[in-house]
């Protein structure tokens, strides 16, 4: 069944809500990165608001399937990221941190778990019209993209 624009939207919601969820609590398992991981999560938040305005902003027509796809490539790409651990609801995103005992390890999965966010946002650019928000997302990638860097950075100083 072929997503939408506001389910689409729903989803990236539901990602910034696990990354905010993932972040205050590694700050809190971490406390020698937890300002890192607190400002990042406060970064998720603001993702989250606006991914809400642009949801809250579409029009009726735009509930319905958002891309021309014949070949059903698209909504396969994004119905595999929606299984994906990255936002699924129901997934305890920091139960994996019972796992991570250092800082490494949970910067390392801080980086892969940004980087399926970025892979998700780059799949659904491509599916949302410019009217509907293309170029926030935008936005959103490019902040993202930074976080890796920042991780990385944190994670080669330690």
């Amino acid at each position: 069944m072929p997503f939408n624009a506001d389910e689409v939207f729903e989803m990236a919601e539901q990602i910034e809500r696990n990354g905010v969820k993932f972040y205050r609590d590694a700050a809190e398992k971490f406390p020698q990165v937890g300002e890192l991981f607190n400002d990042l999560a406060e970064m998720e938040v603001k993702h989250e608001k606006t991914f809400a305005e642009m949801r809250k902003g579409l029009s009726g027509t735009q509930a319905e399937p958002i891309v021309f796809d014949p070949d059903g490539e698209a909504q396969m790409y994004l119905q595999v990221m929606a299984d994906n651990h990255v936002f699924d609801p129901k997934a305890d995103i920091t139960a994996q941190l019972a796992g991570k005992d250092t800082p490494e390890a949970v910067l390392d999965m801080a980086i892969g778990l940004e980087r399926d966010s970025i892979a998700f946002y780059v799949g659904i650019k491509e599916a949302v019209s410019r009217r509907a928000g293309k170029d926030k997302i935008d936005d959103i990638i490019k902040e993202e993209v930074g976080h890796v860097a920042i991780l990385k950075r944190k994670l080669d100083s330690l």
